[in-house]
């Protein structure tokens, strides 16, 4: 005869295989990221010493981030690129997302993901650009494995806000035909609000 499930048993039978693809998908993740980390060091040098995250204790305010968005943005449309601006914190969190005009929608996308790969890597390998770190990684063989990671684009595109030598935050632009366009739009962005920092502090 054969042996009777009863309904908890069966209730309980998805719980163990959904908790099973949840570790298997965590361990996956995990292994990516040592992956990546390793081929990362490979493609840029550590700095003599690494850059700390949040040691200042500032937070840039709300209104510094809408002013270099909004310049960002209108710096390209001057030149006839809709584009949109994302500014994230230290922590990859987004404190402003602005679509510009006639922007299209995965602007906002690429936007974020170009500063968050900078506020991600850059206070390890000491880069202030997104640009600086996709052209090394494509450099090395490993660097591709970079671009696994949830979020992280080896675009040009990403620019750093910066109190002294420590990342803050980051701006990101994307829409422009060229990364490098999307960039010189970002810094035109970050550079508008540099006094403002001095001052706010």
């Amino acid at each position: 005869m054969e042996k009777s499930i009863s309904i908890a048993e069966r209730r309980r039978a998805p719980d163990i295989r959904q908790r099973g693809l949840s570790a298997a998908w965590g361990s996956e993740m995990r292994l990516k990221f040592s992956l990546a980390f390793v081929a990362a060091s490979a493609v840029l040098p550590l700095g003599s010493a690494l850059a700390q995250v949040g040691q200042s204790g500032y937070s840039l305010p709300l209104a510094l981030a809408v002013k270099a968005a909004t310049k960002a943005i209108a710096t390209c449309a001057s030149n006839g690129y809709p584009v949109s601006a994302v500014v994230v914190d230290p922590s990859g969190v987004i404190k402003l997302e602005a679509k510009g005009d006639h922007s299209t929608i995965l602007t906002t996308t690429s936007a974020f993901r170009k500063a968050y790969t900078v506020v991600t890597f850059g206070p390890i390998f000491r880069f202030d650009a997104s640009s600086t770190f996709a052209a090394l990684a494509a450099k090395n063989p490993s660097g591709a494995a970079l671009a696994t990671l949830p979020d992280i684009a080896l675009l040009p595109g990403g620019v750093a806000i910066k109190v002294g030598d420590e990342i803050v935050a980051a701006l990101g632009v994307g829409g422009s035909p060229g990364g490098d366009k999307d960039e010189a739009c970002a810094q035109a962005g970050v550079e508008s609000i540099k006094d403002d920092i001095a001052h706010s502090r």
